[in-house]
């Protein structure tokens, strides 16, 4: 599963209010919650701060091995 998507289910937060605070579009956010498409660094990087979590959370999966 998708790290973004992960985290925004954790905290109950819903992809339309990621988009408004990113000034990107529903679509673009679902494109990247559903690994459709990458968001360039600086966008994860913005999307980890609204989040309030590390960037290596959003990249690194924290399943136990």
């Amino acid at each position: 599963m998708n790290r973004i998507k992960e985290v925004l289910e954790q905290k109950g937060i819903k992809q339309t209010w990621l988009a408004e605070k990113l000034g990107k579009s529903y679509n673009m956010v679902n494109a990247y919650a559903q690994n459709r498409q990458q968001p360039r660094l600086e966008t994860l990087m913005e999307i980890a701060e609204i989040l309030n979590v590390d960037v290596k959370e959003l990249i690194i999966s924290n399943k136990e091995k």
